[in-house]
């Protein structure tokens, strides 16, 4: 086997967790030109990647399938041996049946599979995580049990975020996609007024969490706090958190890159439930969630843009005092 296309054009934590293929498949054909497909605006992830050949982009701003149709001319011309397709969804399932590869594996949910090499169930109920899933799909071309997906920060990444460690630190990405995964911010002012002084805070996100992260700032009691939203990359977040006391983040992207350099992680839970599969799995994470059991959570696999029921329990009923726990375990785990 000599060359491989992994497809994954989903959101930027399921591109993380993607990344496990990469480290199984490179163990496994250390000699093999892996190559990894992805959508515009996921690329940073995998910048500077020592394991890939090179990453592919899907633009969809050029028009989906105009880009489509261009995206599935160059996968041809590459005659790829294997393409691996981790995704559910009709358009890269007909990129991965037309491609033209000796190999094409796939989830048996995607509407081209019948034309896939091999495929395979993607079975959530069965308490399994979703890299365990992904990997079900190399289970014939690889053996042994699933690897951690892993990033690559630079050394110009590590440098960047080097002044900013100076002292102790511990770092909040507050924000999500979906409302209903996203721990409110008047909880996390409470956090904040809660967190030891010694300890600075950086609050992480993208340039469109700004507004929202300085809104807890302000409302905030803490002595120590810094809104870096926008002024890091990806691979520089990541690297700022692998050093990080701790890193409290909701079911989200941060999440994943938190596991992607074993930094300790505090999973914040409101909407969505660990049993989906999508967990941390740094060697300290934990998970938080509302304690005692509530009628209508989960409401959905991916969250909503506002409570379905009105009164976001799941979320408001999260006390304070879980939080701070996992705090006290990272700082003895770290003794």
């Amino acid at each position: 086997m000599k060359k491989v296309l992994i497809i994954q054009t989903a959101f930027l934590g399921d591109v993380v967790l993607a990344t496990a293929l990469v480290e199984k498949l490179y163990a496994a054909y250390p000699g093999a030109q892996l190559d990894f497909l992805l959508r515009k605006g996921n690329e940073g992830l995998l910048k500077g990647h020592p394991l890939l050949r090179q990453v592919l982009i899907w633009n969809k701003l050029e028009g989906k399938y105009k880009s489509l149709w261009k995206l599935l001319r160059q996968v041809r011309s590459e005659k790829y041996d294997v393409v691996i397709n981790v995704q559910r969804y009709g358009a890269t399932g007909m990129l991965t049946a037309f491609s033209g590869a000796k190999q094409t594996f796939g989830f048996d949910k995607n509407p081209f599979s019948r034309f896939f090499t091999r495929r395979y169930t993607h079975n959530m109920e069965n308490g399994s995580h979703e890299v365990e899933r992904n990997q079900l799909l190399i289970s014939s071309i690889t053996q042994g049990p699933a690897t951690r997906p892993k990033l690559y920060p630079t050394a110009q990444d590590y440098e960047k975020v080097q002044p900013l460690k100076t002292v102790p630190f511990i770092t909040i990405a507050p924000t999500s996609v979906w409302f209903t995964k996203q721990y409110p911010a008047e909880k996390w002012v409470d956090l904040l007024n809660s967190l030891p002084a010694n300890y600075k805070v950086y609050l992480l996100g993208s340039p469109a969490d700004k507004v929202h992260a300085q809104e807890i700032i302000t409302r905030a009691q803490h002595p120590n706090m810094e809104n870096l939203c926008g002024q890091l990359n990806l691979l520089q977040s990541t690297a700022l958190m692998r050093d990080a006391i701790l890193n409290y983040v909701n079911d989200s992207g941060p999440m994943h890159l938190a596991t992607s350099v074993n930094a300790p992680t505090c999973a914040v839970y409101c909407s969505t439930v660990p049993r989906f599969g999508y967990g941390p799995l740094a060697d300290f994470a934990k998970i938080v969630e509302k304690e005692e059991p509530l009628y209508c959570r989960p409401c959905g696999l991916h969250g909503y843009k506002a409570c379905p029921e009105g009164h976001f329990k799941c979320a408001h009923d999260i006390r304070n005092e879980q939080l701070l726990h996992v705090l006290e375990l990272a700082e003895a785990a770290q003794l």
